[in-house]
C-alpha cells in the first residue's frame, strides 16, 4: 500500500531523473540546475552558473526544464525557478 511519503519519494525520483537528463545540456553552456523542493504538484528548482544570468533562462525553464519534468512526471503542474 502506497502512503503519502512513498508517493512523494517516487515523484522526487522522477523529477531528479528528468533533471539528470537535461543537466548535460546545461553543463555544456556553463550552467547547472538543482532541485530545491517538490510541493504538491509544483517543482522548485534553481538555475546555477551561467544559466542563472542567461538572457534566455526563461525559455530554458519553460521549453527545456518544465517540459522535460512533465514528460517524466506528468502529475507536475508547474516548475518554478527560485
Amino acid at each position: 500500500m502506497n502512503n503519502t511519503n512513498d508517493i512523494q519519494e517516487e515523484l522526487v525520483t522522477k523529477v531528479m531523473e528528468a533533471l539528470d537528463s537535461i543537466r548535460p545540456f546545461l553543463n555544456k553552456d556553463g550552467g547547472d540546475i538543482e532541485l530545491v523542493n517538490v510541493e504538491d504538484k509544483t517543482v522548485y528548482v534553481r538555475l546555477l552558473g551561467h544559466c542563472s544570468s542567461c538572457g534566455i533562462s526563461s525559455s530554458t525553464m519553460k521549453l527545456g526544464v518544465e517540459s522535460t519534468i512533465k514528460q517524466y512526471a506528468p502529475e507536475i503542474d508547474i516548475v518554478v525557478n527560485i
